[in-house]
């Protein structure tokens, strides 16, 4: 590599190496001109003790400058002046990357660990885009508008998408953001410390800490591509996450039947919702004893379920008998279900 070109990719770098305060904070000082420190806080995500260290990194990137007055003042500087540099060597430096550039052979693995902010929300966004009946995902304010058309695309499509905005206090009013466009159900929750996640069908998923997406320290994202380990990060966001957090706004009862989960907790909830209705199951998953794959259909009889959502199974008549489904790593009930398909009047096709 020509020294020309690692100083123009370092320049680059150090310019566009912006976490998520970062750039909250620099949209918001470009659109008003000037704004103070308190005026940063009440206009973003950024918490008040963040803003200062936030904006001397915006300042030493040449994005702003700050009159140390009382209180101190962030002004934008001209974007054309900030970055007219990068233009043309931007340009020479990706036609020079181009010409070196060889195409990798892409392995698919089951776990990997990332550590870019940019391949996180590439990540995010596959989960996403990727789910086929169900989704998870536990989001910041801040992500949330940025996925929000993608949310609603599946949405639009029948994807069930439970929804966790954190933090609370940063959620938007209900009365003011339409999470059932976004959404089946919406909760928000307390704490700067709720992990980002997105799982999609029980499989595919991405779990990050709210650092990862912030700023340089200690970031980092887990990946589960379509690996049964996925149901880790499914489970933490069942029994931990979700039950501490206070709901929004739902609409699930309006889903049409036949419906499809990878979960054993949101189709146990489901059932139990409509009460006395006849409801029918079609379950993929392996017997617990012999691990071979089962395929169990018949009527549901009954079901187990406790708040904590840390218990739920169901109990499916089949012409052979009673068969008790439970969720993945079962160990109490029959088989553990791992795609499971709910509908009326009949057992549903998988």
């Amino acid at each position: 590599m020509t020294d020309d070109l690692r100083d123009t990719l370092d320049h680059v770098g150090d310019r566009f190496n912006l976490g998520e305060y970062e750039i909250d904070a620099y949209l918001a000082v470009l659109e008003h001109g000037e704004l103070t420190a308190s005026d940063i806080a009440d206009r973003t995500d950024i918490p008040q003790p963040r803003v200062y260290d936030t904006v001397r990194s915006l300042s030493d990137r040449g994005l702003v400058e700050l009159r140390e007055s009382r209180p101190m003042k962030i002004v934008a500087v001209d974007p054309d002046d900030a970055f007219g540099d990068l233009r043309s060597s931007f340009a020479e430096m990706v036609d020079e990357l181009e010409a070196r550039y060889t195409a990798p052979t892409r392995e698919t693995e089951a776990v990997s660990l990332v550590k870019s902010r940019s391949t996180i929300l590439r990540y995010l966004e596959e989960v996403i885009g990727g789910a086929e009946y169900e989704l998870a995902v536990s989001l910041t304010p801040g992500l949330l508008r940025r996925f929000r058309d993608d949310l609603a695309a599946k949405v639009a499509e029948g994807v069930s998408v439970e929804l966790l905005v954190t933090p609370a206090s940063k959620a938007p009013d209900p009365d003011e953001f339409d999470y059932l466009e976004v959404s089946t159900i919406a909760r928000a929750r307390r704490g700067i410390t709720t992990p980002i996640l997105a799982v999609a069908d029980g499989e595919y998923s991405v779990y990050a800490t709210q650092d990862a997406l912030r700023d340089d320290r200690e970031r980092y994202g887990v990946i589960f591509n379509r690996s049964a380990l996925g149901f880790l990060v499914s489970g933490f966001f069942g029994t931990v996450l979700w039950t501490t957090a206070e709901t929004l706004a739902t609409n699930g009862a309006d889903r049409p039947f036949p419906r499809r989960y990878a979960s054993i907790r949101r189709a146990v909830k489901d059932v139990k919702e409509f009460g006395e209705d006849d409801f029918y199951a079609a379950v993929e998953g392996r017997d617990i004893e012999t691990g071979e794959e089962v395929t169990v259909r018949g009527r549901v009889v009954d079901l187990a379920f406790e708040e904590s959502e840390e218990v739920a199974s169901l109990m499916v008549e089949t012409a052979s008998g009673r068969v008790e489904i439970g969720g993945r790593v079962a160990a109490l009930e029959d088989v553990e279900g791992q795609e499971i398909v709910i509908g009326r009047d009949e057992p549903p096709a998988l």
